[in-house]
C-alpha cells in the first residue's frame, strides 16, 4: 500500500541543474538514502512547479490524471538518458525520470547498486514519490529492472516500454569486443584495474565520447549540447565517492541476467500493455534477443529501428517519440486513472 508519510516530506530540489536545457526539474528524496530524480515539463521550462508538490488525489497542473511515465535508465546511465524524449512525453501527463543507486547523481555502494537491488529502489519510487500505477520506460539494464518490477509487482505498473532491453540473448553471442568490454568489468579484480586505468588515462569528454561511440550506430547524431551535459555530469560523478565499485556491482549483476533463461519466464508473466523499441545496429544487446521476445509475446506492439543503436531515446528521439505516443493511443487504459490496489494487476 502507499506509505501514510508522503515522499513530499523528505524531497528537497537538487544542487544540480544538468536536465533544465531539456525543461527539467532536479530533486532528492530520502527513501533510506539520498535519489535523485528529475521532473519534465511540457513546456520545456524547468521552472514548473513540481508535480509530487500537488496534494494526493489532485492531477498537476497542465496534466491530465493519466498514468505518469517513469524513465528508468541502464548500465552506466542517468537521468539524462532520457532528456530528448522527457519533456515531449510530459505533453499530458507525468514523466519524470530517476538515477537508480550508483548511477548518475544517487550514491550506492556494492550492496545497494546491484539489479535486486535496484529492483527494490524502483518499487519504493513508484510507491512513495510517484503513487500510483505507472508506465515503465527502461532501457537496458533498466528494461532488465522494469520486467522484473512489473512481473514481481505488478499493482505499481499500468505499462511498459523496453528499449533495447537486456534480456537473455538466443543465437549468435555479441561482437568479440563488445564481450571484451563487459568481462573487463565483470571480472573480479579485472574491472576494478580497468576502470582505475580508464579514469586516470581518458578525460570525461573523452570517456562519454566513447560510450556514444559505442551506443550509437552513429555517434554524429549526439547534438553537442547533450555532450556537454553528458561531460558535465561525468566531471560531477568524479567527485562522487564509490562510483567504481557501484558499477562493477550493477555490471556483475546485469551480465549473468542476460544468460538467464529464467527471466523470459517473467516476461510471459506480464499482463500490462508492452512496447517494445529496438535498434537494429545495437551493439551491446543483440537485436535477436528483442525478436525472440517478440515471437514469445505476441501480444507485445514492436518497433525494429534501422540504422539506431543502443540508445534510440537519444540517438532517435523522434522515432521513439512516434512509437511510444503512437502506442499509448491505441491503449485508451493507458489515458486513465487507477489505484494502486496491492497484489492486483492492471488490466
Amino acid at each position: 500500500m502507499i506509505s501514510q508519510r508522503t515522499a513530499v516530506d523528505d524531497t528537497r530540489e537538487a544542487p544540480w541543474s544538468f536536465a533544465a536545457p531539456w525543461g527539467a526539474r532536479g530533486w532528492v528524496t530520502d527513501l533510506a538514502g539520498p535519489v535523485h530524480w528529475v521532473e519534465f515539463s511540457s513546456g520545456g521550462s524547468a521552472d514548473t512547479p513540481p508535480a509530487h508538490a500537488v496534494p494526493s488525489g489532485a492531477a498537476p497542473a497542465g496534466h491530465t490524471d493519466a498514468p505518469p511515465i517513469v524513465f528508468v535508465h541502464g548500465l552506466g546511465g542517468s537521468h539524462l538518458d532520457w532528456v530528448p524524449v522527457g519533456s515531449g512525453l510530459a505533453a499530458d501527463r507525468r514523466a519524470v525520470a530517476l538515477d537508480l543507486r550508483g548511477f548518475g547523481l544517487t550514491p550506492g555502494t556494492r550492496r545497494t547498486a546491484t539489479v535486486a537491488a535496484n529492483v527494490a529502489l524502483l518499487d519504493r519510487f513508484l510507491r512513495e514519490v510517484v503513487g500510483t500505477p505507472a508506465i515503465l520506460v527502461g532501457n537496458s539494464m533498466g528494461g532488465l529492472i522494469s520486467v522484473l518490477q512489473t512481473q514481481a509487482h505488478p499493482e505499481t505498473v499500468a505499462g511498459l516500454v523496453l528499449v533495447d532491453p537486456a534480456l537473455p540473448q538466443p543465437g549468435p553471442r555479441p561482437k568479440l569486443g563488445v564481450v571484451v568490454l563487459f568481462l573487463a568489468v565483470a571480472l573480479p579484480g579485472i574491472g576494478e584495474l580497468y576502470l582505475r586505468v580508464e579514469r586516470s588515462l581518458l578525460s570525461s569528454r573523452q570517456r562519454v565520447r566513447g560510450t556514444l561511440n559505442l551506443s550509437f550506430a552513429n555517434p554524429l547524431r549526439a547534438p553537442r549540447e547533450l555532450e556537454d551535459a553528458l561531460v558535465a555530469l561525468a566531471e560531477e560523478r568524479r567527485r562522487l565517492p564509490g562510483t567504481a565499485a557501484a558499477l562493477l556491482a550493477a555490471a556483475r549483476s546485469t551480465v549473468p541476467a542476460t544468460i538467464d533463461r529464467r527471466h523470459r519466464a517473467a516476461m510471459g508473466e506480464i499482463r500490462v500493455p508492452v512496447l517494445l523499441v529496438h535498434g537494429e545496429a545495437d551493439r551491446l544487446v543483440s537485436v535477436r534477443s528483442s525478436q525472440a521476445a517478440a515471437a514469445a509475446n505476441p501480444d507485445w506492439e514492436t518497433r525494429f529501428l534501422a540504422d539506431t543503436g543502443h540508445m534510440p531515446q537519444l540517438e532517435m528521439p523522434g522515432l521513439v517519440l512516434d512509437a511510444v505516443t503512437g502506442w499509448l493511443g491505441r491503449h485508451p487504459d493507458l489515458n486513465a486513472a487507477r489505484p494502486m490496489n496491492p497484489g492486483v494487476a492492471a488490466p
